[in-house]
C-alpha cells in the first residue's frame, strides 16, 4: 500500500455546512475503504488548511480516483502528496550513488 497525505480546505459550501463534516468524513473512510484503502490518521488544523489527513491507497489511480470523487461533492478542495516512508526514504538516496 502506499501512502497519501491529503491537505484539504473546506469550499464556502462545506463551511456552510460544517456541522455534516463529521457524517461526511464516514462516507469519505467508507468509500475510500470500498476502493481498497484506509484512512490513518485525520486532524482537523489551524493554519493554511483545515485538514490533514494521512491515508493508504493501493495505487495512485485510487489515490486520484479518491480525490477527485471528493472535489466532485463540493465541499473540499484537496492537495494530494505522495509519501514515502523511511525504508524507501533511505533505499531512494542510497541509489544516488
Amino acid at each position: 500500500m502506499t501512502t497519501y497525505i491529503m491537505l484539504a480546505n473546506w469550499t464556502e459550501q462545506g463551511a456552510l455546512k460544517v456541522k455534516d463534516s463529521p457524517r461526511r468524513l464516514e462516507t469519505a473512510k467508507k468509500a475510500l475503504k470500498d476502493m481498497g484503502g484506509e484512512f490513518k490518521h485525520f486532524f482537523l488544523t489551524m493554519g493554511d488548511y483545515d485538514i490533514v489527513a494521512i491515508y493508504e491507497a493501493p495505487d495512485d489511480a485510487v489515490a486520484a480516483r479518491f480525490s477527485l470523487q471528493l472535489g466532485m461533492l463540493g465541499n473540499v478542495r484537496t492537495r494530494t502528496l505522495k509519501a514515502f516512508p523511511e525504508a524507501a526514504y533511505r533505499e531512494i538516496i542510497s541509489s544516488l550513488g
